[in-house]
């Protein structure tokens, strides 16, 4: 998002952690946003029309709130009217905040049961799946109805993530609005650092580490970028020593398989 954009969707930020009490209201707003984004998404001429720059606000508020009176929680109708209120650069953001902010519903749902570390690893690892299995990736994505993708996703997952884990994995999956699972899973998993104000670093091994090893990890990232990191943490055979970590776009690499890789360029150089 740019500029006004990205300022419109702080506020509404806020709103939403000031306005989410507990985790059933924070449940029950990601479920009331997400069926607003379906809608939006749907109807192209609404969406223009509450996005527009031309009306007034309190206009576009309005309409939104006679839509959805009766049919969302107060708190939901608020965020909606603030959203479609606010200034934005395009239509499509107006959108994509209020995706967004469901999302964010699901972390404080998760947030406020404790299990925020339970919420990013099941992203992870699910993202991690997804990834390496075609077939699958081919069932969430064809053309196909949401029922059949929410029954498989019972079968993957029922009792093995959290609820919250699972309320946005079956959101995103089976609206993804464009997207693969993998960046609709990505999307949800940065949302969810954000939250916690944390970075993701996804650390490649040969072997797991033990609970020391990643405390010890853990602090030396927190001491090297100012802020907490969660760590994700892939085995990987061809690591052959040491590891990897990647930041965004940053890679710490100091794997044994990248110095052999140097010596060989050094003695073919």
């Amino acid at each position: 998002m740019r500029g006004v954009s990205r300022a419109s969707h702080a506020e509404l930020r806020e709103q939403l952690t000031d306005s989410v009490p507990d985790r059933d209201g924070a449940d029950l707003t990601g479920n009331e946003l997400f069926a607003v984004v379906r809608l939006l998404d749907s109807e192209h001429g609404l969406r223009r029309a509450l996005a527009d720059p031309a009306k007034p606000g309190e206009e576009k508020a309005a309409v939104a709130r006679r839509l959805l009176h009766g049919r969302v929680a107060p708190a939901t109708e608020d965020l909606v009217a603030a959203a479609v209120a606010a200034h934005w650069a395009s239509p499509g953001d107006m959108a994509d905040a209020t995706e967004q902010l469901a999302i964010e519903a699901f972390v404080m749902a998760a947030q406020f049961e404790g299990k925020l570390d339970d919420l990013e690893d099941d992203l992870f690892r699910f993202a991690r799946v997804v990834a390496g299995q075609p077939s699958l990736r081919a069932a969430l994505t064809g053309p196909v109805d949401d029922d059949p993708k929410r029954d498989l996703l019972n079968t993957l997952l029922g009792g093995k993530v959290s609820e919250p884990a699972m309320s946005l994995i079956t959101q995103v999956v089976t609206h993804p609005r464009g997207r693969s699972p993998q960046a609709a899973l990505d999307l949800c998993a940065t949302i969810a650092a954000r939250r916690r104000e944390q970075l993701i670093a996804v650390v490649r091994v040969a072997a797991e580490l033990s609970a020391g090893q990643r405390r010890r990890l853990s602090a030396a990232l927190k001491d090297a970028y100012g802020q907490g990191v969660h760590l994700n943490v892939v085995l990987d055979p061809a690591v052959m020593g040491g590891m990897s970590v990647r930041i965004g776009d940053e890679l710490i690499d100091g794997t044994a398989a990248s110095r052999l890789a140097e010596v060989r360029r050094r003695l073919t150089g």
